[in-house]
């Protein structure tokens, strides 16, 4: 009986640890999904800009430091909850208007143009739905309106 009973406790034991466990592992992964949805980090993305635009080690340094300032500020913005939503979304603008104007200062009127042309991309493809990522395929086009009409053949 005691050995029925030893082999109860250590499997309700058991199933718990497991339990627990999966439960510590969805977390984790519900973490990486998040970090994931956040987009590429300023690493990856000076990578990019290098490949894309050809950038040289000057260029490479001024676009990392400008890059976490605006990591940093933009991460203090939203922060921010005293800021009604509209106030919040012109500032983050003016920052966006002002590190465009320092980007166009570091990057030569070619690398400038193709930057803005990758950017507009990215943009485009969040929009539809899409990640923006490099490489990925574009967004399948929304199907066109119907308009309650019936094409009667």
């Amino acid at each position: 009986m005691k050995a029925h009973r030893f082999s109860l406790v250590a499997a309700t034991a058991l199933g718990g640890l497991l339990a627990l466990g999966s439960v510590s592992l969805a977390q984790d992964t519900n973490t990486t999904h998040r970090a994931e949805r956040r987009g590429p980090t300023v690493q990856q993305r000076v990578e990019r800009m290098t490949t894309e635009l050809k950038l040289n080690d000057d260029q490479k340094t001024k676009v990392t430091a400008l890059l976490e300032k605006q990591v940093k500020e933009r991460r203090e913005l939203m922060k921010d909850s005293s800021l009604p939503r509209e106030e919040r979304r012109q500032k983050m603008r003016a920052l966006m208007e002002s590190d465009n104007k320092q980007l166009k200062g570091i990057l030569t009127p070619e690398q400038y143009e193709k930057w803005h042309t990758m950017a507009r991309e990215q943009m485009r493809a969040r929009r539809q739905g899409g990640h923006g990522e490099p490489g990925s395929p574009p967004p399948a086009p929304a199907p066109a309106p119907n308009n309650g009409e019936s094409k009667a053949q």
